[in-house]
This record gives C-alpha cells, sequence and structure tokens, in this order.
C-alpha cells in the first residue's frame, strides 16, 4: 500500500514537472492591430460592412438598429487607426446582431495577414462582442500558416465609433501562445 501511494505521488509530481517544463517553453506573440469596419462610405474608404439580412425588431438601445440585422465583412486590418496607416491585412466573415435587448453581436470572422512575417497566416476567431462594453473578448479558435497550433485570445477596444454612419475603428490586442 505505502509503494502505490509513493508510486501516485512521484507520477502526480512527474507530471508537474513536464507541465511546468512546457509552459517554460511556450512562447507569447503579442499583435496589435486597427480593423476599420466601415458602414458608410467616406471619401478614400470604401464601404467594407455590407448589410445582407435586416432585422425586424428594432433593439430597445437603438430603434435604428434590429435584432437580427446581419453584415458580411472584408475590413482592412491596418497598424494604427488612421485611413492611411498601412495594411497588415483583412478581417473577412460577418457578425450579427444576436440579442434583443442590448447591442452586442456574433462575431465570426478570419483575420487573414496579408503582409510582415505573418503574411499567408491567418486566426479564426468567433466571439460575443457587445460593442458597449468597454473592452470584450475573442477567442482565437483556431489559426493556420505561422500561427497553426496556438492558443490565444484578443482584446477589442472601440477607438472611434460614429454612430450616425457607424463606421468604426476598433484596436485589437491578440495575445497567442504556442508551444
Amino acid at each position: 500500500m505505502a509503494n502505490s501511494k509513493r508510486n501516485g505521488t512521484l507520477q502526480l509530481q512527474l507530471a508537474f514537472l513536464i507541465s511546468m517544463a512546457l509552459a517554460a517553453t511556450a512562447t507569447t506573440t503579442h499583435l496589435r492591430f486597427y480593423m476599420h469596419d466601415i458602414v458608410t462610405a467616406i471619401p478614400g474608404s470604401p464601404v467594407t460592412a455590407v448589410p445582407v439580412v435586416r432585422g425586424t425588431t428594432p433593439l430597445p438601445v437603438d430603434p435604428t438598429t434590429n435584432f437580427g440585422d446581419m453584415y458580411v465583412i472584408d475590413d482592412p486590418l491596418k497598424e494604427g487607426p488612421g485611413a492611411a496607416s498601412p495594411v497588415v491585412g483583412r478581417a473577412q466573415g460577418f457578425y450579427i446582431l444576436a440579442s434583443q435587448k442590448e447591442l452586442a453581436l456574433q462575431l465570426c470572422v478570419n483575420m487573414v495577414f496579408t503582409a510582415g512575417r505573418h503574411n499567408g497566416s491567418y486566426l479564426v476567431v468567433q466571439a460575443r462582442d457587445a460593442i458597449l462594453d468597454k473592452v470584450r473578448e475573442l477567442p482565437a479558435i483556431g489559426a493556420a500558416g505561422r500561427f497553426r497550433g496556438v492558443t490565444g485570445y484578443g482584446l477589442l477596444r472601440t477607438h472611434t465609433f460614429n454612430p450616425s454612419t457607424k463606421n468604426a475603428v476598433l484596436k485589437i490586442d491578440m495575445y497567442l501562445r504556442s508551444v
């Protein structure tokens, strides 16, 4: 009995040491970029978010927006918040107004990188985006290219939002971990 208890303790200690060693070899990558979501064309910035479904029930917090409104997006991901900032990729996918009571989206997007050392790689993000919250979390649920096998998340913050045009610039900090 004493030997089996000692063996169990040794196995737990060994498992702990292996997990610590793996954690020590993991690397974390931090990416920061800005997603430019253009619903209404402005000079120098074409529309990048197109409404494809119009819901029928206006939201109590914004009667110009309906539960069920859906947009397909091909938003530029840029180094900075300015319109002239260099493009590093595209956010391609869709979002749908998924709450009947608040401004909350279901965001499904591939973040495809087209420049720099991550060119040709992409992250798959699926998240709830309560757009009035100061910070929202974006889980990375998949990836390819240089990001194959990573786990991670992003923190999404609204940098600017124009309520009349519904155009927005979103600051995204992605934290990716690979072993």
